[in-house]
């Protein structure tokens, strides 16, 4: 089983530091690597140090309901913040506001069970503080609803990169197991807005609006939901179709490496933390797994035993060597799910003759974890750095263009 330091109790109980970040709860480890994440976000804008560890402090260890208690205190305290700001005329205190909210709302709403009507009503507020950051931004955020198959709808935004440039590259944005499209500004987004390339940060199956409000499950052929965002980005004409990439985090390191392999409208593709086989990841995962109540409603089962079965079909072997287009993978070189699937998926592309690169990011640079959760910021500058010469991107000479 790959992810056994996810669900290692360290013998240094007390919290602190180890090689793929800052450990609070070492006793409950899988706690402690959601509280990581969202400590490495606020760097990006989503929280404040302080209030995540004031937070923290309040909580009682290994108990979900302290944790959706006291974010969502920290979240409301934003949000109302953020809405007073606005109204006194204080837009840039009232947008970094509603960006904390944004992520403290995630973290209130992530133990919470599928069907608990907390779930849909903290995600409302989370959205709500998304658009009311993004209308203020220039150019400002677009909330979209791409078609996708039988009346319903993905869930998405469109960020346009800040740049006088008339037809701009995009990339196409997905988090995976636990990710969504508002949390990817953190992951993904900034980075490549900042070099002039536009953001689609997409819902696919199984994640944020389509999921909690279609009830659309997760799917292995992530090619599908990837072709209809290609087809919306064909109705713009704002977009340059010859530079569109996708990037997936996570889970989404594989939605994205197989959406390439069969997509070949993409000019590029990253997987933001690589998966050879979701049950090679899991091993023989039952119904005490760490994230199993998460696992069946993503993937839309009722038993552990039932999303074993499914996830047979979510593998690499046999279809990333059809790749087409330059593919990068981000990893963490301490990643508490294992290292050895991105080096498996590296060393099949390459062998394969697939441009592939592999970045290994380590513990003393930081970024060591899993999707750079304990440094974020640092695998956003390797992603989109990597993407901008992908697409041939100056720069410097972006400078003159705002």
């Amino acid at each position: 089983m790959e992810n056994e330091a996810i669900s290692e109790i360290t013998e240094n109980r007390n919290a602190h530091f180890e090689p793929y970040g800052w450990h609070h709860w070492p006793e409950f480890p899988w706690m402690s690597y959601q509280f990581r994440r969202a400590l490495g976000e606020t760097q990006e804008g989503g929280g404040a140090i302080s209030e995540c560890f004031q937070a923290a402090s309040r909580m009682i260890p290994g108990d979900h309901e302290s944790w959706h208690r006291e974010w969502l205190r920290q979240a409301e305290r934003n949000h109302r913040r953020g809405d007073a700001a606005e109204a006194s005329g204080y837009v840039e205190t009232a947008k970094n506001c509603w960006l904390r909210a944004v992520d403290y709302y995630r973290q209130a709403e992530f133990w919470l069970a599928g069907d608990d009507p907390r779930r849909l009503e903290t995600f409302d507020k989370l959205e709500t503080c998304s658009r009311s950051w993004g209308k203020h931004l220039r150019p400002p955020l677009e909330v979209i609803e791409i078609p996708y198959e039988g009346g319903v709808t993905l869930y998405a935004y469109y960020l346009r990169a800040p740049f006088k440039i008339e037809r701009q590259p995009v990339l196409i944005s997905f988090g995976g197991l636990d990710s969504f499209k508002d949390e990817m500004y953190f992951m993904t987004g900034r980075g490549a807005l900042a070099r002039g390339i536009s953001m689609l940060m997409v819902d696919g199956p199984g994640q944020g609006g389509t999921l909690r409000r279609h009830g659309v499950p997760n799917r292995y052929d992530y090619e599908v939901p990837v072709g209809r965002c290609i087809d919306y980005l064909e109705t713009r004409d704002d977009v340059d179709l010859t530079r569109v990439a996708v990037s997936g985090s996570s889970l989404g390191g594989y939605y994205a490496a197989r959406a390439a392999s069969f997509e070949h409208r993409l000019a590029a593709v990253i997987s933001h933390g690589a998966i050879w086989s979701v049950n090679g990841l899991w091993g023989k995962a039952d119904e005490n797994h760490g994230l199993a109540g998460h696992i069946k409603w993503v993937f839309g089962v009722e038993s552990m035993k039932e999303a074993i079965e499914k996830g047979k079909d979510f593998e690499l072997d046999g279809v990333v060597d059809k790749i087409r287009c330059p593919y990068l993978i981000c990893h963490g070189g301490f990643d508490v799910l294992g290292v050895g699937q991105a080096t498996q998926v590296y060393d099949y592309a390459k062998a394969n003759g697939v441009d592939v690169t592999l970045r290994l990011i380590g513990e003393e640079e930081t970024g060591a974890e899993h999707c750079q959760h304990d440094n974020p910021t640092i695998g956003q500058e390797y992603m989109a750095d990597w993407l901008a010469d992908r697409f041939g991107i100056d720069q410097r000479a972006l400078l003159s263009l705002r």
